[in-house]
């Protein structure tokens, strides 16, 4: 484990935290309005790159940092979609 890879895995392992919080505030409010599911996504895609190129590169901490903030991607890609859906389906008369 180097240097570089422990602080990379720290800031994605903190970066899951954060994420989740955006879970955790999109649950409180129930709306998804002005979040941009397509970016949400990219960031998502990014991630489950992230977890099979760092293995590569015997990055270990960022592996398991990059683990964290993709599940949390996930959960709030699967959130946005749903509570947007859930929008719409109660706006219906």
């Amino acid at each position: 484990m180097s240097i570089p890879d422990l602080v990379n895995g720290i800031f994605e392992g903190f970066g899951s935290f954060f994420i989740l919080n955006h879970c955790r505030a999109l649950w409180k409010s129930k709306q998804a309005r002005g979040i941009s599911l397509l970016s949400t996504s990219f960031f998502t895609a990014w991630g489950l790159w992230n977890v099979y190129y760092y293995p590569h590169l015997d990055q270990w901490m960022s592996f398991i940092g990059g683990l964290g903030i993709c599940a949390a991607n996930l959960v709030w890609v699967w959130m946005i979609w749903y509570v947007r859906r859930t929008e719409v389906s109660n706006e219906l008369p």
